[in-house]
């Protein structure tokens, strides 16, 4: 099958530009000195979690718990469950923890450590768990500056049902930057952040085994990750409009797109419509504060990932894309472009599958984890 031959719209991994995404991230880890965790949120497909870990030790970061359930089914070990566990779903992690050598879970508040003690006291097991900490996003973790956080790590170490496996972080401030020079800046403070709490525990007699970072911008911008045992960025292994726009690649480093035909075309008005919508493409409105006007995506030729110049995706809805610009002149209906989604990660959960292309040729076809 070609290209030419799949419905749309239709979600394409390019088979060669991934696999050369993960051997240099893989490449990348090795130099720092550091393991690769890669997580798999981005694509949740098993295909390419082993082209990922491959090169590496083997282990994978998820994000949902039916995530971790199909990559225990698929032969993965070794999985850290990288979000606080709400103490709800303690009983289904640890029967998938007793199925594999270990599903690591999240903790950044007492009660749920609490939660997770009584649990593992109850079953009359040991739960691997790490403490995540907030490194600047200010979204989930702990204070490192609080002394209530020296205290919950304290209480954890102490706890014989519960194996203190480390410190955990993420970057999200990284996708505010605007180039790389800025990412490498919150690269730094994510590590040194970590790595000076993980001393200041260590100085009070807490062993601390793993220190754990990571995000796209920060593992492809930092040049020192002395104090880490290893990095779990994601999106890497896609890329997207976003990563493109913050420095993080080239867009034709993009090996996810979205394949489109256009099937209404107003030249007069300036406008087109492709049948790639909100359910296709996301909403996520992009890198806005590097290009206010970035739009939906970025629309690129069907061979090569060449923007198509005149042409900016500017509006969604359900099943259909608005393209507005002078390129619109160029286009009549059946026309078919690729569109490179602001957020690979949210475009490519939009697909049951992905239609996996070498240059033009349909070579094979991945099914993604659904639910959660």
């Amino acid at each position: 099958m070609q290209l030419h031959d799949l419905p749309t719209p239709s979600a394409l991994v390019d088979l060669d530009q991934l696999e050369r995404n993960a051997a240099r991230m893989a490449d990348r880890a090795r130099r720092l000195g550091v393991r690769l965790r890669p997580h798999v949120k981005t694509h949740k497909c098993i295909e390419i979690a082993r082209i990922q870990t491959d090169l590496h030790f083997g282990g994978v970061t998820v994000s949902t718990l039916a995530e971790a359930q199909a990559f225990a089914s698929g032969g993965f070990t070794d999985i850290t469950y990288a979000v606080p566990i709400a103490p709800q779903k303690l009983a289904e992690a640890a029967d998938l923890n007793r199925e594999i050598d270990a599903l690591n879970l999240v903790i950044d508040h007492m009660d749920t450590l609490r939660a997770a003690e009584k649990f593992a006291v109850s079953r009359g097991i040991v739960l691997p768990v790490y403490i995540e900490i907030d490194c600047g996003d200010g979204r989930s973790g702990i204070d490192p500056d609080d002394d209530a956080s020296e205290h919950l790590i304290r209480r954890l170490a102490e706890a014989d049902a519960l194996d203190f496996r480390g410190l955990l972080t993420h970057a999200g401030h990284a996708y505010r930057a605007h180039n790389r020079a800025e990412a490498w800046a919150v690269a730094c403070e994510e590590r040194n952040v970590i790595t000076a709490f993980a001393a200041q525990l260590r100085d009070l007699g807490i062993e601390i085994p793993e220190v754990s970072v990571g995000s796209t911008p920060t593992a492809r911008a930092i040049d020192d990750l002395t104090g880490i045992t290893e990095i779990r960025p994601g999106n890497y292994v896609f890329y997207d409009a976003f990563q493109s726009a913050i420095g993080s690649c080239e867009l034709d480093e993009a090996a996810f797109s979205v394949l489109a035909t256009v099937i209404s075309v107003h030249p007069e008005a300036g406008r087109a419509v492709v049948d790639a919508g909100a359910l296709a493409l996301s909403k996520d409105p992009g890198p806005t504060h590097v290009d206010p006007d970035c739009g939906f995506g970025v629309p690129v030729a069907t061979d090569d990932l060449h923007p198509l110049p005149g042409l900016r995706i500017t509006g969604l809805n359900q099943e259909h894309g608005t393209l507005t610009g002078p390129g619109v002149a160029a286009l009549h209906p059946g026309t078919r472009i690729r569109i490179v989604p602001n957020h690979s990660c949210l475009s490519a959960a939009c697909f049951d599958r992905y239609h996996v292309v070498r240059g033009t040729e349909v070579v094979d076809e991945w099914h993604p984890v659904r639910g959660w």
